[in-house]
C-alpha cells in the first residue's frame, strides 16, 4: 500500500503544479470542485484505460503522449496569458470543455502507469481509487494556493501561471 501512495502523490503532483497555475485566474469555489472532481475522476479512469485497452491501443497507434500534452497545457497556458492582458471584466465561469482538457492532460500519466499495474503485483482495484482521491486533494489545495497568489498579485499572477502552463507544456515536449 505504500507503494500505491507512493504512486499516487507522484501521479497528482502534476496537476497540483498546474492546479497553482490554474488557480491564479481567480476561480469560484464551485468550479475548484469541479476542476478537482473532473482531475479525480480521469485519474481514476486513466489508469483503467490503461490496465484494459493501453497495450491494445498502443501497439494499434504509435503515438507520442508527450505531444499530446504539450499541445493542451500551451493551449490552455497561451489563453491565460491572453486573458490577462483583457480589460478587467466579470470573471465568467470557466466552460467544461477546459476542465475536461485540464484532467485529460495531468492524468495522461495514470493512463500508461495503469498499464504496468497488472505487472506490478500492486492492487488493480483499489489502486485507481486511491489515485483519484488523492489528485482531487491535491488539485483542490493547488487552486486554493493559486487563488490566494493570485489576490496578492492580481492579473500578473495570472499571466505567470499561463507562462508557467505553457512552459511545462514545452518541457514535455522535450
Amino acid at each position: 500500500m505504500l507503494l500505491v501512495f507512493l504512486m499516487a502523490i507522484s501521479l497528482s503532483m502534476d496537476a497540483f503544479s498546474l492546479a497553482l497555475a490554474y488557480g491564479t485566474i481567480g476561480m469560484n469555489n464551485r468550479d475548484k470542485v469541479i476542476l478537482s472532481l473532473v482531475v479525480g475522476l480521469f485519474h481514476l479512469v486513466m489508469p483503467l484505460l490503461g490496465m484494459f485497452v493501453g497495450e491494445l491501443i498502443l501497439s494499434l497507434f504509435k503515438f507520442n503522449a508527450d505531444i499530446v500534452v504539450t499541445i493542451i497545457l500551451s493551449f490552455i497556458g497561451i489563453q491565460m496569458i491572453v486573458s490577462s492582458f483583457k480589460k478587467d471584466e466579470e470573471l465568467k465561469p470557466l466552460k467544461f470543455s477546459e476542465f475536461f482538457l485540464f484532467g485529460l492532460a495531468v492524468s495522461i500519466d495514470s493512463f500508461s502507469l495503469g498499464i504496468t499495474l497488472p505487472n506490478m503485483g500492486i492492487s488493480t482495484i483499489i489502486s485507481p481509487f486511491i489515485f483519484a482521491i488523492t489528485s482531487f486533494v491535491f488539485t483542490f489545495v493547488g487552486l486554493l494556493i493559486g487563488n490566494k497568489i493570485e489576490k496578492l498579485l492580481g492579473k500578473i499572477a495570472t499571466a505567470i501561471g499561463g507562462s508557467i502552463l505553457t512552459l511545462v507544456g514545452l518541457i514535455f515536449a522535450l
